[in-house]
């Protein structure tokens, strides 16, 4: 039986851990559970409702999957990263979409400029950040707070 990743990605806000079915015995896990879930469904009515065989299905795969893979963690977003720039990106997200639905020329230009706000409030985000820890690394020399000096500047060095 093949890996169905479609399947597995996401149900409900819930996003599993995919990266894992490159590992030989986590693939072999999951599709054993596929397996065995679904040997469990062939025993089910055939006269069923559809909605409530494919309610089962979806279950027997979430439970799979978050058994087997895992849910993936978020990724940790930057120190400048605000809910502003959360609003920012899930209504660039939201003008994707109607542009996908619908790609008419206003649809196209409303996508751009959605587009080249976002990007310049992200900009101006982390510019104002940087600025700001500059400052205070300038503030650190002044007052010859050497040990704050040297952390914020290798803090730069690798980020």
């Amino acid at each position: 039986m093949a890996v169905n990743k479609k399947a597995a990605r996401k149900f409900e806000g819930e996003r599993f851990n995919l990266r894992k079915l490159n590992e030989l015995e986590v693939k072999e896990k999951y599709q054993i559970e596929i397996t065995n879930r679904y040997a469990a469904l062939e025993n089910l009515d055939v006269d069923e409702n559809v909605n409530r065989a494919w309610e089962n299905i979806k279950q027997n795969i979430k439970t799979s999957a978050k058994e087997s893979l895992g849910l993936h963690e978020l990724k940790q977003h930057k120190p400048w990263f605000d809910t502003e720039c959360l609003d920012f990106l899930d209504q660039r997200k939201q003008t994707k979409m109607q542009w996908i639905q619908d790609p008419s020329r206003s649809n196209v230009d409303n996508l751009n400029n959605v587009r080249r706000d976002a990007s310049r409030h992200f900009r101006n985000k982390k510019r104002a950040y940087l600025k700001a820890r500059i400052e205070e690394l300038e503030t650190n020399s002044k007052i010859n707070n050497i040990r704050d000096l040297y952390r914020g500047i290798n803090d730069f060095k690798k980020g």
